[in-house]
């Protein structure tokens, strides 16, 4: 054995440190491409920063653990675009901190929810699946039917702001505005509604 690898190999704090100089180096060497490659950091045509009310639903759907059950993304094979429509692309989720993408398909993936069922069906099946799904085994969420604390809207709009969603110093300032008399259901839905319509998708 040559002595630079037996002293490598025999040095426990030099084995680590070389270690995390490899894993820095091919970090770095996947992710930093990514910040100049248009298709990832550019929005895809049409696509807005989340409303004010939209915003909050995704929130809601954060907190009430929606995506543990329920992924965001389509790959690109043939089954899962005959199911669910256009396969997902990166520039979809530039407004998305952090992005909801998931793996795990508890019950359906919703990239392309939005549109395909009407308000009032995803009401019913929020405050209880099996009135629209009967073998659903997605728990009721009925509590979603109290007011929305939107109080502190205009500090979540210029945070996402600065994190490059173009919200107008005048969107931020009647954002509250929008969100009066509306609950958390209302908020959940219009953010469902919203998701993969930009893309247009199989129906």
């Amino acid at each position: 054995m040559s002595g630079g690898h037996e002293k490598v190999e025999t040095s426990t704090g030099l084995m680590i440190l070389l270690t995390l100089l490899v894993m820095s180096v091919g970090g770095i060497a996947q992710i930093v491409p990514l910040y100049f490659m248009h298709s990832t950091t550019a929005p895809v045509e049409g696509l807005q920063p989340y409303s004010p009310l939209a915003l909050m639903g995704r929130d809601i759907y954060i907190r009430e653990g929606c995506n543990v059950c329920h992924s965001q993304m389509i790959r690109p094979f043939r089954a899962e675009t005959e199911r669910y429509g256009h396969y997902s692309v990166a520039g979809e989720f530039v407004y998305d901190h952090p992005f909801l993408w998931g793996s795990k398909r508890t019950g359906p993936d919703l990239a392309r929810v939005g549109g395909r069922y009407s308000d009032d069906w995803h009401r019913v099946h929020l405050i209880n699946p099996r009135d629209v799904v009967p073998e659903s085994i997605m728990p009721g969420y009925p509590w979603l039917e109290e007011p929305l604390d939107g109080d502190d809207i205009e500090t979540r709009l210029r945070v996402l702001r600065r994190l490059g969603a173009g919200y107008s110093d005048e969107a931020i300032a009647g954002a509250a505005l929008e969100l009066e008399g509306k609950t958390e259901l209302d908020a959940l839905i219009a953010y469902l509604q919203g998701l993969g319509t930009v893309i247009q998708t199989r129906r």
